[in-house]
């Protein structure tokens, strides 16, 4: 893969010559996967996250609807019928959902969701899958359990990454949250013989704070042990953070500060940004930036991770402010792209683009391609996914304000 300071003279002449646009043969087509519903209190759809749910080889995607309270499963149909509605289930109804996630919890070999709430409810829920696969698509077969220390910690939950902290073979849970007594937090699972008990799961406080956007699950310095990033974008010290995990209790070194200090970081994508073998971070900084941290060679430890940022930022006159980020080829031309999508999209104002990534100076404008158009408001967390099968990455995401759903986008350029 080459990234845009490999290729630079060819881009440059793309660049200049295209200038600020639209692509000109019109906005993504947009499939519908989960409708919004009032009366099935499918409202505000507010995140997607994937797993195999039913093991045919297919991500599935887990939604949390906050200004409803149906926390909903969609299993793929497959590419001949994924422009259709998905096949979908409500696994559990609880008010102020921001995140909601596959985890098997119990070790059954079935796919559990776990949600997190804020607003008055302030509460993280377990909901369990039935034990027969038959069953999974039947919302009576599904039960929804409460997580007591969490209620108990009363913070308003934000995110959840499972993940096995002491790597005992037991799904736990790394929980972050926004506000009054915040922190990122481990969930720890009692085990497969008593993980049903919620009861016995306890929460272990890791570090202080502020409102936590992205936890993300990823080998950040190439040890073979998977760590974790998160960021945080409110309190007394914002950015990007890693968690380096440890063999032996408590599991969990201090965490580093990688970057974009006292900025608004928003979700953010973990991507190896200069073909260097080392991974990288971009990350989405409220209002108009997106910015890149590079690992230093002496290490992701050093903490001295060089910033910058995409030339020009998110032009404001076309697009909403900058929500989440992810980079990848997405026109196949062999050079990443960054792909963004946005909240505060109003009126004219479009919710999902993509650039070309570069983040150095230019004479002229960058390119900026516009996937979604004015319909829709507030975007948030999304996938790069081939759902049709041709070969290219089709943006899948979810709307909360105008109530669009959960939708994807199909990339025209196959």
């Amino acid at each position: 893969m080459k990234t845009f300071a490999t290729a630079i003279f060819a881009s440059l002449i793309f660049v200049t010559n295209t200038g600020l646009c639209e692509d000109k043969s019109g906005f993504w087509k947009q499939h519908t996967i989960d409708a919004s519903e009032k009366a099935l209190g499918k409202l505000g759809a507010d995140g997607v996250r994937l797993a195999d749910a039913n093991g045919d080889g297919l991500m599935d995607v887990a939604t949390g609807w906050e200004n409803g309270d149906a926390i909903r499963v969609c299993l793929n149909p497959g590419t001949e019928k994924a422009r259709e509605l998905w096949p979908g289930v409500t696994v559990g109804r609880v008010a102020g959902a921001e995140d909601a996630v596959f985890a098997d919890l119990d070790g059954d070999g079935q796919l559990d969701v776990v949600s997190c709430c804020e607003g008055k409810t302030k509460a993280i829920f377990a909901h369990w899958a039935p034990a027969k696969a038959d069953d999974y698509l039947k919302s009576e077969s599904w039960k929804t359990t409460e997580f007591p220390g969490a209620k108990k910690a009363k913070q308003a939950w934000m995110f959840c990454l499972p993940f096995d902290v002491n790597r005992d073979g037991a799904m736990d849970l790394i929980v972050g949250s926004k506000g009054g007594g915040a922190a990122v937090s481990w969930l720890r699972n009692p085990g497969k013989e008593t993980a049903r008990d919620l009861s016995t799961w306890k929460l272990v406080p890791i570090c202080k704070a502020g409102w936590i956007m992205s936890i993300v699950e990823t080998d950040l310095d190439g040890d073979g042990q998977a760590d974790i990033v998160f960021s945080d974008r409110k309190g007394n010290r914002t950015g990007v953070f890693w968690l380096k995990t440890t063999a032996k209790a408590p599991f969990f070194e201090n965490e580093v500060l990688l970057g974009a200090s006292g900025e608004e970081a928003m979700f953010l994508d973990v991507v190896d940004l200069n073909d260097d073998g080392r991974l990288d971070i971009a990350v989405a900084i409220r209002k108009d930036v997106i910015g890149y941290l590079y690992q230093p060679e002496a290490g992701a430890e050093n903490g001295n991770w060089k910033r910058t940022s995409q030339a020009a930022g998110v032009p404001q006159d076309l697009f909403g402010g900058s929500k989440a980020v992810r980079v990848a080829d997405i026109n196949l031309d062999g050079m990443l792209n960054m792909v963004v999508t946005c909240e505060g999209a109003d009126k004219k104002l479009s919710g999902a683009f993509w650039s070309t990534f570069y983040d150095g100076v230019l004479a002229g404008e960058l390119a900026y391609h516009n996937i979604s158009g004015p319909e829709g408001v507030k975007y948030d967390r999304m996938e790069l996914i081939d759902l049709d099968g041709d070969g290219d990455l089709d943006l899948m995401t979810c709307e909360e304000r105008s109530n669009l759903g959960v939708f994807w986008y199909e990339n025209p350029t196959r």
